[in-house]
């Protein structure tokens, strides 16, 4: 029996995301809070909101495969402390001066639920960043020229922000990107969704 499948999210690059994978899905936006409630690491932020938004939208389609996801962003030795979108291009171009010559780690929540058949899963996967020496002026150009504004972090590694970067470490590129597709296949494959 097919199921239909929901993308619990508005963002683009998780469209692309689930693009690749060449199925019929639809996507729709979650309406939930995404302030933290007490969380102090991020694991378990990214997990509450990847599970709440995966939730809203099983709720509505009980039937249905939904697929939720959230990414909150840390630096090195302070998981408490969240690195969120910076919505202004001055938020943006000071999260990256911050962000120069340092670590930053990525804690991306991946939830899949399907309330009729009771089924739910929440995984949550890490990646890391090491940001180059950036100087103010390539900062800024960068900023300019991609507009990062929702993005935690304020680069899109799929993007140019990639020339920021000394180094990347991680299991699945697309955790950084905002969605472990590595383990959202294998938890698909679970639900006899058949990728490839």
């Amino acid at each position: 029996m097919h199921h239909p499948i929901i993308l619990a999210s508005s963002s683009q690059t998780r469209k692309d995301l689930m693009n690749r994978l060449l199925l019929d899905y639809q996507a729709i936006a979650p309406d939930i809070n995404e302030q933290p409630q007490g969380e102090t690491h991020a694991d378990d932020l990214a997990r509450r909101l990847a599970f709440e938004k995966a939730q809203a939208i099983s709720q509505l389609h009980p039937d249905a495969i939904v697929i939720g996801s959230d990414q909150v962003a840390w630096r090195e030795h302070a998981p408490d402390i969240f690195i969120g979108k910076p919505l202004t291009t001055e938020n943006a171009i000071r999260q990256l001066q911050t962000n120069s010559n340092k670590i930053v780690y990525f804690s991306t929540a991946l939830s899949v639920q399907q309330q009729s058949s009771g089924f739910e899963r929440t995984v949550v996967e890490h990646y890391q960043v090491k940001f180059r020496d950036l100087s103010r002026a390539e900062i800024e150009r960068y900023v300019a020229l991609e507009q990062p504004l929702y993005c935690a972090g304020s680069f899109k590694c799929e993007g140019l922000g990639i020339s920021l970067f000394e180094h990347m470490m991680g299991q699945d590129q697309t955790t950084l990107m905002g969605m472990p597709m590595i383990q959202l296949c294998r938890i698909l494959r679970e639900l006899k969704v058949l990728v490839p």
